[in-house]
């Protein structure tokens, strides 16, 4: 454990901190840049600088997943304190999704993420996907189809 509580390091880090986005708007939520903060929104809840306990899931390099977390033990040692797991782009989604979830909240670590971290992986696999080819346009109406055929 830190000696400082993680609600002090909120408290103190809340309005600035290098994660903060801020925009000119006054009705928008803020959002955070923090690479432990699955839904990227600016909230206690989700905060991976200011919790004990964080999850962060980004994109492998050779597809698939990344799902790190911060050992709450070594919290005075912020090098050795991010315990990373990699779920490659040959597994299945589903397969992937199961192990994710597993990660999150059958081991006790932070069950109230596991929605979150399941979305965020799944926003991730499914921006990994190759596009389908966009399908041949048929010519419609008669004047179409003969500004077609003379085409070719």
């Amino acid at each position: 454990m830190s000696n400082v509580s993680a609600d002090l390091i909120w408290e103190v880090s809340r309005t600035y901190n290098s994660f903060l986005v801020k925009r000119k708007s006054g009705g928008a939520p803020q959002f955070s840049r923090d690479p432990l903060n699955l839904k990227n929104l600016h909230s206690r809840k989700f905060a991976g600088f200011a919790n004990d306990k964080a999850l962060g899931v980004i994109p492998n390099e050779k597809g698939g997943v990344q799902v790190i977390s911060k050992k709450p033990a070594s919290a005075n040692k912020p090098a050795s304190g991010l315990y990373t797991v990699t779920y490659g782009g040959n597994k299945t989604s589903r397969k992937t999704y199961k192990a994710v979830a597993n990660q999150v909240a059958k081991n006790g670590y932070r069950p109230d993420l596991r929605q979150a971290a399941i979305a965020r992986a799944s926003a991730i696999r499914r921006s990994q996907r190759t596009p389908k080819p966009d399908p041949v346009k048929k010519p419609r109406g008669a004047a179409a189809k003969r500004a077609a055929a003379a085409k070719e």
